[in-house]
């Protein structure tokens, strides 16, 4: 039976990163025999300019249908000034929530060839591998009520609501440990319960769920000094499970730490293991159509969707090792060039990904 793949290039530099990734997907589609099918559809500010909406319909029926889903990225100043109910983001949030996609996987990890591109010193991140596990469809980006109102003064005031319930801390949470099982069995759960209730009750049932794996050391830490930790010694951590907005900059954060936002892949799965897999970083419409973006985190975001979606682990590590080779060969896009490398464009580093998984 075929898999299929609906791929959503979005805006910005997104359809120049995915058309690499796809090169990459077909690549290993018919080396290793996998049977996949994949189809293209409207997502963000491009769905919004072509039928205005951010999620037409039919990408969303098409997404439903689809064992796994490849997204660019979405946004960019020329859609700032819509309302909030059709900025191109709400077509990233509405995938999320009406698919279920209720756990982001944020894997950050330093490729060893990268570790001067790093901000940090690199005996600091050297060896670095973290996963951050965000809750993905609920907190303060979904909380209800939310808007702006104006008050009997006449002044103008903002508010959402930051809501968890227990059903959804236990699903993270478990998502979190079965990961770190796979790992080195540390789950490093972040909150904010000196002075945020929500994050009272997430701890609390961070330490019942803990009960269910034995085998998995739990530790909390509050989210600002979380945020100082990935700076001042990152290695300590394993895995980090967080809420939603805490886990949004935290990753960002960690991000850094690998020498570019630009090498990070992303997965977003629902209970039944069904995904939406995207690069870590924006749609960056300063550079695009230049060339210059670097795609090896959405080609990297294909080998997560191998490995987690698709049950194709051989053609994930392929596509992992390549890349691996490709950094050992000095290739870098300008996020990531550094003295002695050789900048490449963006199709230039996919003709290179390719060239290694055929050697």
């Amino acid at each position: 039976m075929s898999k299929k793949v609906l791929v959503l290039p979005g805006d910005g530099i997104g359809p120049e990163i995915v058309e690499q990734a796809v090169r990459v997907l077909d690549a290993v589609n018919s080396s290793f025999d996998l049977g996949i099918e994949h189809e293209s559809a409207l997502v963000g500010g491009s769905a919004y300019d072509e039928t205005g909406s951010p999620l037409p319909e039919t990408t969303l029926t098409k997404a439903k249908a689809a064992d796994a889903i490849l997204l660019g990225a979405v946004g960019g100043p020329k859609w700032d000034g819509l309302d909030m109910s059709v900025r191109p983001e709400k077509g990233l949030l509405g995938l999320r929530s009406n698919l279920e996609l209720f756990a982001n996987l944020r894997p950050a990890i330093l490729y060893p060839q990268l570790a001067e591109a790093s901000s940090l010193k690199p005996e600091i991140v050297a060896g670095l591998d973290i996963l951050i596990v965000r809750e993905l469809t609920g907190g303060i980006y979904f909380g209800q009520p939310r808007g702006i109102r104006t008050l009997e003064n006449g002044e103008r005031e903002g508010f959402n609501t930051y809501v968890y319930n227990e059903s959804e801390i236990r699903r993270i949470a478990r998502s979190a440990f079965e990961a770190a099982r796979q790992r080195n069995k540390r789950v490093c759960s972040i909150d904010k319960s000196n002075v945020l209730e929500v994050t009272v009750l997430w701890k609390e049932i961070m330490e019942e769920v803990s009960k269910e794996y034995p085998d998995v050391e739990l530790s909390h830490m509050l989210v600002d000094n979380a945020a100082m930790q990935l700076v001042r010694a990152p290695k300590q951590f394993d895995v980090m499970v967080t809420g939603n907005m805490f886990g949004d900059i935290l990753s960002d954060a960690a991000a850094m730490l690998t020498g570019s936002i630009g090498m990070l892949p992303s997965a977003s799965l629902n209970a039944e293991g069904r995904g939406m897999y995207e690069p870590c970083h924006g749609s960056a419409p300063d550079i695009a159509g230049k060339g210059v973006a670097n795609p090896l985190a959405t080609i990297l975001s294909v080998a997560m969707m191998l490995r987690y979606s698709l049950d194709a682990k051989d053609a994930a590590d392929a596509i992992e090792a390549a890349v691996s080779k490709v950094l050992d060969q000095g290739l870098r896009t300008a996020d990531i060039a550094s003295q002695g490398s050789e900048t490449v464009s963006t199709s230039q580093m996919g003709d290179a990904v390719l060239a290694a998984l055929k050697a």
